[in-house]
């Protein structure tokens, strides 16, 4: 018997970072993402759960890829106690990103939320549960999504999501994200995220390197408390009344932080370069000429996602044509909206 599933789920942008874990895949502070629509994985998974020579075959656009199953079988492993099925099953996974993979624009959330949704999926179809979308399905969606990948449990959620205990907030959790667009106020929730490719290379670095090396970070215990304060700040900025200016100013610290603990670390690295930089000067000086509210947001890599009003597209758009495309790996840059979420796909 083969049982198959396919899922297409979003990556996300943080734009208060998680930055050092412990434990299982578990923050060290809380963070909140915008959810994104175009840059998605889509997958597809078949499953033989009692195959005679269990295997495991990782497929990238039809493509073999072996690269990636060092990292999926780790991931099958730690879920044993939840799909015993895995432990005797042969598994096909073929799944394609519509962004470069490795760039910096969070493909593991994509790609592991997706492998979430299709296990358990195809645990529903052995179980023979009916197909739900309840509450306590979607939570554990994300904290599977979550043990393959920190950033993954924000994933599963549409338009914004809340991952981390959080003072104030008791549905809050280390283990899972929880949906946080009913606290987005309308002015955000079809915000507009163009990124910018700077590189489409995979990043030196990776960002679970990145996570260890905060374990001895000198600033590692002033990181969380500003990140926490952070995050009280932007979800007052998100809410019914909604401030631009202040959303602007959390981002772009955040961002910048991000980096700087980066370079400022006992094995110090730098993911951005020269037009990355370029790029953040562009966007001070257009917005302090201009007065449109457009700012800046980096994942951990060189690529720089621009933030802004729905109502700003026309002329945000043609300054990047113009002047922002000519800082872009060949001209590239992909336009996105917030408020994309995870769903089946034939």
């Amino acid at each position: 018997m083969t049982l198959s599933s396919s899922w297409r789920s979003p990556s996300n942008i943080a734009l208060i970072k998680y930055w050092g874990k412990h434990g299982m895949q578990l923050p060290n502070n809380p963070s909140l993402s915008f959810t994104l629509s175009a840059c998605h994985t889509d997958m597809k998974i078949q499953v033989m759960p009692e195959s005679s020579k269990p295997s495991l075959t990782v497929l990238y656009d039809g493509s073999e890829r072996r690269s990636f199953e060092p990292k999926i079988n780790a991931f099958f492993q730690r879920i044993y106690d939840q799909f015993s099925w895995l432990i005797n099953a042969d598994v096909i996974i073929d799944s394609t990103n519509t962004f470069p993979h490795g760039a910096g624009i969070a493909s593991s959330a994509s790609a592991m939320s997706a492998l979430a949704l299709c296990l358990l999926d195809i645990d529903d179809q052995i179980h023979q549960v009916p197909k739900v979308s309840n509450t306590a399905w979607w939570t554990r969606a994300s904290g599977l999504a979550r043990i393959g990948s920190g950033s993954a449990a924000r994933s599963v959620f549409p338009v914004a999501a809340l991952w981390g205990e959080t003072n104030g907030i008791k549905e809050s959790s280390d283990a899972f994200a929880i949906p946080w667009t009913d606290h987005v106020s309308g002015l955000f929730r079809d915000y507009q995220d163009t990124i910018l490719i700077v590189s489409s290379e995979e990043k030196t670095i990776s960002s679970s390197v990145g996570h260890e090396l905060m374990s001895d970070h000198v600033h590692a215990e002033t990181r969380y408390a500003v990140a926490r304060k952070n995050l009280d700040a932007l979800i007052a900025a998100l809410g019914s009344e909604g401030s631009v200016d202040h959303f602007i100013s959390i981002c772009e610290s955040e961002a910048l932080q991000l980096h700087a603990l980066m370079m400022a670390g006992s094995t110090p690295y730098i993911l951005i370069g020269p037009e990355t930089i370029s790029i953040i000067k562009e966007v001070w000086r257009f917005r302090k000429e201009t007065g449109i509210p457009v700012c800046f947001t980096l994942d951990a890599g060189p690529n720089v996602h621009l933030l802004y009003p729905a109502s700003f597209k026309d002329p945000i758009h043609s300054w990047i044509k113009t002047k922002l495309a000519g800082y872009c790996a060949d001209g590239f840059f992909i336009l996105d909206v917030v408020g994309g979420g995870p769903e089946r796909i034939l």
